[in-house]
């Protein structure tokens, strides 16, 4: 229940974000979800994609510095309070979330958040134990 994500570290440059979505589309590797964080000196940008490894290995050839991280992929009711209800189950475990983005698209009637913690796979664990719904790799690529 483990996702790989690219974390790419860009220089705030014009141009950079067309560069990675260049690359990508030449390769067909396919962009499912994706944050982008900047100062103003440089950026983080973050990505699920359909072909990790082949993005990981496109992306350092043409010299960017990538690299790729674990994350979850939960999936939280689309109802007001739906949030409130996931994260006091995550601060009820004492676990602490490092960043979160929302997916593009919605599985079922629920919405899917893409987090990162510390220790990836106890957390996931844990809030699978507490019914939360965690997806699996291959069903958020197939959204």
């Amino acid at each position: 229940m483990i996702i790989k994500q690219l974390s790419i570290f860009l220089e705030n440059k014009t141009g950079r974000v067309c560069d990675i979505a260049s690359i990508l589309g030449d390769n067909n590797i396919n962009i499912r979800a994706l944050s982008l964080a900047d100062t103003s000196d440089f950026g983080i940008m973050r990505l699920i994609v359909d072909k990790p490894d082949a993005a990981l290995a496109r992306l350092k050839e043409r010299g960017f510095s990538v690299g790729i991280t674990s994350v979850a992929a939960v999936e939280i009711p689309d109802v007001p309070g739906g949030l409130a209800s996931v994260m006091k189950t995550i601060e009820s475990g004492g676990f602490n979330i490092e960043y979160m983005y929302a997916f593009v698209e919605k599985s079922h009637d629920n919405a899917i958040l893409i987090m990162r913690f510390e220790n990836v796979e106890n957390v996931v664990d844990k809030l699978y134990e507490k019914g939360v719904r965690v997806l699996k790799e291959k069903e958020v690529l197939s959204l």
